[in-house]
């Protein structure tokens, strides 16, 4: 669990980002699932968007994402979320949380 204060810092860097996923119609799927986990592996925080034609909510496919990745949601704003979770990945420079 991530404080108010990291989930602030999080959003500043969340901002610049550009989503480097789409979900679309067939919503979170497990290749979904897997492109998500290692984009995070990869990169700590990722932006991913939900596109117009999903059948669900951006809020509702964004915590679905995170709890079966074990993932923080850190923002979510029209179509587009953010996910944060720590890398497990060696000689990283990680995310430095206040």
């Amino acid at each position: 669990m991530i404080t108010t204060k990291q989930r602030a810092f999080l959003r500043g860097l969340g901002n610049a980002l550009d989503p480097l996923m789409q979900i679309g119609k067939e919503g979170v799927t497990e290749n979904v699932l897997e492109s998500a986990n290692l984009l995070l592996e990869a990169r700590e925080l990722v932006k991913i968007r939900v596109l117009k034609n999903a059948d669900e909510s951006t809020r509702t496919v964004a915590e679905e994402v995170a709890g079966r990745l074990g993932a923080e949601v850190v923002q979510v704003i029209g179509n587009n979320f953010i996910l944060y979770k720590v890398s497990t990945r060696k000689n990283f420079k990680h995310i430095e949380l206040p």
